[in-house]
């Protein structure tokens, strides 16, 4: 089990390019199993640790690999895990190599990751008076931009848009539109031939019959703490927490959709990259413990 561990699991917290991402995948799998039943890093790292997981996921995904594989390749390493004694020196050597390259991961208080097309900025610093964006992506549709992600005074807490129209223009709804995971066996990628960094973002989208949305629980005009500098006014609107969690099962080189209804049977739509969301959602959420 040293062996096993001994390797790709110190490159934290990225994926080398040399390894196979579902090598990386399995072997942070087997640490998180191993750590969840023996108890053997400090809360931190342990944390870092998960978040970690969950990247490699992402890139398991993107480098093709289905959710079944996936599936199949975390149940192998909890069978790994729970087959070796916990008062083990192989496993008490694999958990000090991991304390060793995550232990300044855990410290860490921002992390960009960046997608094909667009980057999400995680910042989990404390901040008990105002509330600030947590993951963020930085969207722009037409005339209007917009930002969308996870806001809060402290952890992943709300799911926001926030956007901008010319003109004053002021949406009465809006929608978030994903794949339904639990309806489909993976994504839906229109490539046509091309490669996955030149395909519109349209064309990352299901179709409408494996979509489910999620209706903005509340709007209001967007407040000063959370507009971005350079923009001046506009309307947020907050979706269920529900959102939050379907997004993070998704496939990172897929979209969702941000439908903005405005009087007149009109709607402008935004499409914001899944990339490495579940990722930074992982990075926050152990802040919040």
């Amino acid at each position: 089990m040293g062996l096993i561990l001994g390797g790709l699991i110190v490159a934290a917290p990225g994926i080398s390019a040399a390894a196979s991402s579902l090598d990386l995948f399995y072997e942070r799998s087997l640490m998180v199993a191993a750590d969840t039943r023996c108890g053997l890093l400090p809360d931190d790292v342990g944390s870092a640790l998960v978040a970690a997981q969950v990247q490699a996921r992402g890139a398991a995904m993107r480098a093709g690999f289905d959710k079944m594989t996936i599936k199949a390749t975390q149940s192998r390493a909890a069978a790994k895990a729970g087959s070796v004694a916990c008062a083990s020196p192989d496993l008490a050597m694999a958990s000090g190599r991991v304390r060793a390259a995550f232990d300044g991961y855990a410290r860490l208080l921002r992390m960009d990751y960046p997608g094909d097309s667009a980057m999400w900025k995680a910042d989990r610093g404390s901040s008990v008076v105002a509330a600030r964006w947590r993951l963020f992506q930085n969207v722009k549709f037409g005339d209007s931009r917009m930002v969308f992600g996870l806001a809060g005074r402290k952890g992943a807490n709300v799911v926001l848009a926030l956007a901008q129209f010319p003109r004053g223009e002021a949406p009465y709804a809006a929608n978030l539109v994903l794949r339904d995971d639990a309806a489909t066996s993976g994504p839906y990628l229109d490539q046509r031939g091309a490669t996955l960094a030149s395909t519109p973002l349209a064309r990352r989208l299901p179709p409408v019959t494996a979509q489910v949305t999620f209706a903005a629980e509340a709007r209001s005009t967007a407040g000063l703490d959370l507009l971005p500098k350079d923009m001046k006014s506009g309307w947020a609107f907050r979706f269920p927490p529900e959102a939050a969690r379907a997004m993070a099962q998704l496939d990172p080189r897929e979209v969702v959709a941000v439908d903005f209804m405005f009087p007149g049977d009109v709607t402008r739509r935004a499409y914001v990259e899944v990339g490495d969301f579940a990722a930074g959602r992982a990075f926050l959420q152990y802040a919040a413990k």
